[in-house]
């Protein structure tokens, strides 16, 4: 089975910097596999991106050796098996806000014994390899987005899941649920403590922690502090940013 790069990149100790597609085009996809980004993550939640759309994205990421990731719609196993079988190495799933919703998240992505994922791979046995059924669990990422304060109060419960790789914060709703919402202010309170407080805790079960920003600041202030997977910028973000400047000029 092909080696999921970013399992690589963190047994090196270093931080992964993912890519975030929104714009449901596989041209659009295949332009931001080759910036260089180490992998990059089709959102099905917020962005206009159904199954149909994502198939021929994935497809094109696979143009590259970055890793294809999404974030599905919801904590919903029936998706979660379709893009890992259309050949996702890696869910973030978001709201996960107690150690049920965590285990119910992570079954989806294993197979038996350490989860309920129905064995019926399709497109990504063309991508992983023919061994993929033997071999996926040991590759294939379980993110879960902590985003609220229910989930910072039950922070220890989640992270002590078993074959939870990594969580992901979603900076945008965990802010609204502290009272400071949306707006993103990573180095100010509440924001900031509820930050150091995911982190430890992430370092503590040895889960790895990652969080969405919108600039290379702040993912840079991140990995500094130990984050070891930022995200930086959207495809669609990049298009308004340029056309802006570009009329502007």
């Amino acid at each position: 089975m092909r080696q999921n790069k970013i399992r690589k990149i963190w047994a090196e100790g270093k931080a992964v910097v993912n890519g975030w597609l929104q714009i449901p085009s596989s041209i659009a996809a295949e332009a931001m596999a080759h910036v260089g980004y180490d992998s990059l993550t089709i959102d099905m939640q917020h962005g206009p991106v159904d199954y149909v759309t994502a198939v021929p994205m994935l497809q094109a990421i696979s143009t590259t050796d970055t890793v294809p990731l999404a974030r599905v719609p919801w904590n919903e196993p029936g998706i979660i098996m379709k893009m890992l079988d259309a050949g996702c190495y890696g869910i973030i799933c978001p709201m996960i806000n107690s150690r049920a919703e965590a285990e119910q998240f992570v079954g989806a992505c294993r197979y038996w014994p350490h989860g309920y994922r129905s064995h019926g791979p399709n497109r990504v046995t063309y991508y992983a390899g023919d061994d993929y059924g033997a071999h996926a669990d040991e590759e294939i990422l379980t993110i879960a987005m902590i985003e609220t304060q229910q989930a910072l109060d039950n922070l220890d419960d989640i992270l002590s899941t078993p074959q939870l790789d990594a969580i992901y914060i979603g900076p945008a709703d965990l802010s609204r649920t502290l009272g400071v919402g949306p707006a993103v202010h990573y180095r100010r309170p509440p924001l900031s403590d509820a930050v150091a407080q995911i982190l430890a805790a992430a370092q503590k079960h040895g889960v790895v922690p990652g969080a969405h920003t919108g600039s290379p600041d702040d993912a840079r202030m991140l990995i500094e502090m130990g984050f070891k997977f930022v995200t930086v910028g959207t495809d669609r973000a990049f298009v308004s940013a340029m056309g802006a400047e570009m009329v502007t000029a």
